[in-house]
């Protein structure tokens, strides 16, 4: 198998070959065809979150120890099954869902892999999708995503599953409520796809970047807002909700500070930094301050439903070989790309 690997954070993704695994027991080994780049990895690649105030985490507390392969929004054909793997059969495209738990503890049963404290997300803090292999511990990871393009739906798993979550925990919206899109990177365009494909009529699209909004208006936005104008925080006053996709403090403050009483602020962004509050008026106003990371294994069922059902509108996506793995980071970095990369791993053979 061929993957590109984080040798060293910060420094260009080395490519690597090695043996390719032999799926045991309940297993699945998936071909990836399609891998998303996501703006996630960027925070791995470099190798800590900042959490403000001078703090960092650093990545290698999770178990992302260098050499490690990026990769969470995988999509691929099946390729081998463990002995006792069942529901799937060889030759068949598949998601993979990636946020996946022990399997073992009630959080897993209860279906929050997402937030099982003995995880094992894929190309977090197990080797992931930036690959031509990657082992799922069981077929019920594996979504059926027939009908939809190959890159689309390697999006879903974490782009689109993230943007659902998060509107999920908006409060219950009335036919005139606004709702705030902020950060039109590539979840957050999802997040206005998602909104629009649930009914929301007023999505306020919120960024720095003309080009951006401007595909969030063609996804559904019925107004975009540069919120580096000195109105921005007026304008935006008296929303119902706010998904803020880049989790900044001054996404933050714009967010909370423009909320209706009632209203909430989901935290979905991890750029970094640290959070100042007055706690009386969180009272009073009776608003929400609110996480969401990633989404369940049923979400992205839900996902997939809206997005065979042709409700789901992809953002731009732009397909790259697998070989510009480090471009495309790159890129994203720099801010240079509007949409979705997808890098294609279909035509690398070992």
């Amino acid at each position: 198998m061929i993957s590109y690997d984080v040798m060293e954070h910060g420094k260009p993704l080395q490519k690597a070959m090695r043996a390719t695994p032999i799926p045991k027991g309940s297993e699945v080994l998936v071909r990836i065809t399609r891998s998303g780049v996501c703006h996630s990895d960027l925070h791995i690649w470099d190798g800590y979150f900042d959490w403000g105030g001078g703090k960092r985490f650093y990545v290698k507390e999770r178990g992302c120890v260098p050499p490690f392969t990026l990769g969470h929004e995988p999509f691929g054909v099946v390729e081998a099954l463990g002995p006792r793997a069942r529901g799937v059969k060889v030759g068949q495209k598949r998601i993979v869902y990636p946020w996946i738990g022990c399997g073992k503890c009630a959080t897993c049963k209860a279906g929050q892999d997402n937030y099982c404290l003995k995880s094992r997300y894929l190309g977090v803090n197990v080797p992931g999708a930036y690959s031509t292999h990657v082992v799922v511990p069981d077929a019920k990871y594996l979504v059926d995503a027939s009908g939809i393009d190959d890159s689309f739906a390697a999006t879903l798993a974490c782009s689109a599953l993230t943007a659902y979550s998060a509107a999920a925990k908006l409060p219950v919206l009335g036919p005139k409520d606004r709702v705030a899109v902020i950060g039109c990177g590539g979840v957050g365009l999802s997040g206005v796809s998602v909104l629009k494909a649930k009914g929301v009529k007023n999505i306020v699209a919120c960024d720095i970047d003309p080009a951006k909004l401007a595909i969030a208006a063609k996804l559904g936005a019925a107004r975009t807002l540069d919120t580096r104008t000195p109105q921005a925080a007026e304008e935006l006053r008296g929303i119902a909700g706010a998904l803020d996709f880049v989790g900044s403090p001054a996404t933050a403050a714009l967010g909370i500070g423009a909320l209706r009483k009632g209203g909430r602020h989901v935290v979905v962004g991890l750029y970094g930094g640290e959070l100042v509050h007055p706690l009386p008026p969180i009272a009073q106003r009776a608003i929400g301050i609110v996480g969401s990371y990633v989404g369940n294994l049923q979400e992205l069922k839900e996902v997939v439903a809206l997005a065979k059902r042709k409700k789901l509108k992809p953002q731009p996506i732009e397909t790259r070989d697998a070989e510009s793995a480090n471009t495309s980071l790159e890129d994203l970095k720099a801010g240079r790309v509007v949409g979705r990369i997808v890098l294609d791993f279909e035509g690398l053979t070992a």
